[in-house]
């Protein structure tokens, strides 16, 4: 039961208020339902409405999907943290015979003293494990979870941070193996070889590029209006990614100066290569909402690897249920777990320390004690 633990009177006040957050919803529905077929030929009108049936067919594409996820527990004494990213394949062809090396996953777990800021450079870790999986895949569509430019924002942040966080473990990898990651992020926004392309798929997104072109109110995102203007089977020409308010950039000053050159060079061809990123909607099947597809000009520009990457992105989303594409949603399942499992991870970690510790054993216990409620979940 979700309202098990809540104040009866804080459930009965949300309930109440749930009557008005009905009728703004129903609102907007009826505007959309309104202006549907108005809004449907002016994509049309502007040649952006486009079907995958008007693309040359192409054999069915092995696929693989790659997310990650990164945990803290804050312990009295010190954090225990963890990142991990991990890859899954895709439906596979009956015809498909290539190898794909193990491990398909990337992990660190240590221990830090406090620091505010450590989830941030974990963040740009996991990150960067996953643009390294991403990369050495040897399918012909590789889905990443989010956007392309999210990297780019993530690994800013961290480097930002890096000179205060120094002190930090995790701080020493991340700066030690940046320069790979940066590697395998312009391999994945470049997609140089005509077998491969990499797609993100951005779950959440408040881009517009095709509502700002057209005029479409603002009260709606690209993805929700055009997940009910799009008919299965449909997609959008590529359009440019919105620019940002400001240029792209990274801060490569904390990178250590024996990889600081190819590190610059690294930030030169990423943030010309953004620029590059084409985005499509594409709504596969009827019980799926519009996906947005991020995926690099060379891609974009090519029908060939167009019509490649639709098929695959089709051939992934055949059941119903499954909101994404079936390996990204299978990596998903996976890496949410960690966060959940670092609990257990402790406790292990108390109980072999306890197993030989000297001294007075509840100091283990009570050094490893975790500062937040547990709950069930």
């Amino acid at each position: 039961m979700p309202f098990v633990e809540l104040p009866g009177s804080l459930v009965d006040e949300v309930l109440q208020k749930t009557e008005g957050l009905s009728r703004k919803l129903l609102a907007d529905f009826e505007q959309m339902r309104t202006h549907r077929q108005r809004w449907r030929d002016e994509l049309g009108g502007k040649g952006l409405l486009q079907r995958d049936s008007e693309l040359a067919y192409v054999p069915i594409p092995t696929t693989c999907g790659v997310d990650g996820s990164h945990a803290i527990e804050r312990l009295l004494a010190s954090d225990l943290i963890a990142a991990a990213a991990v890859a899954v394949e895709g439906l596979t062809p009956p015809s498909e015979t290539r190898y794909w090396p193990e491990p398909r996953h990337l992990v660190m777990v240590d221990v830090e003293v406090h620091e505010a800021d450590t989830g941030t450079i974990l963040r740009a870790l996991m990150m960067g494990m996953e643009l390294q999986l991403a990369a050495g895949a040897p399918h012909e569509v590789v889905f990443l979870d989010g956007s392309l430019t999210t990297p780019l924002i993530y690994f800013n942040q961290a480097l930002n941070k890096a000179t205060e966080c120094l002190h930090l473990r995790v701080t020493g990898v991340l700066l030690d193996e940046v320069c790979r990651y940066l590697s395998a992020y312009e391999t994945v926004l470049a997609s140089p070889r005509a077998d491969r392309c990499w797609i993100a798929a951005p779950k959440y997104t408040t881009r517009r590029e095709i509502g700002r072109e057209l005029g479409w109110p603002e009260t709606h995102d690209d993805r929700a209006m055009l997940s009910h203007l799009l008919q299965p089977g449909e997609f959008t020409r590529p359009r440019q990614l919105q620019e940002p308010g400001e240029p792209w950039h990274l801060n490569v000053r904390p990178v250590p100066d024996s990889d600081k050159l190819a590190a610059q060079g690294s930030e030169r061809r990423i943030t010309s290569l953004l620029s590059e990123i084409r985005v499509v909607y594409f709504r596969p099947s009827s019980w799926l909402p519009a996906l947005r597809l991020e995926v690099g000009r060379a891609v974009a520009e090519n029908p060939a690897r167009l019509a490649t990457m639709l098929h695959g992105v089709r051939h992934q989303c055949g059941t119903p249920g499954v909101m994404e594409p079936y390996p990204l949603y299978m990596a998903d399942r996976m890496v949410k777990h960690l966060p959940r499992a670092i609990p257990s991870f402790r406790q292990v970690t108390s109980q072999r320390m306890a197993e030989t510790y000297q001294g007075d054993i509840g100091d283990v216990f009570l050094g490893l004690h975790g500062y937040r409620t547990e709950s069930g979940a």
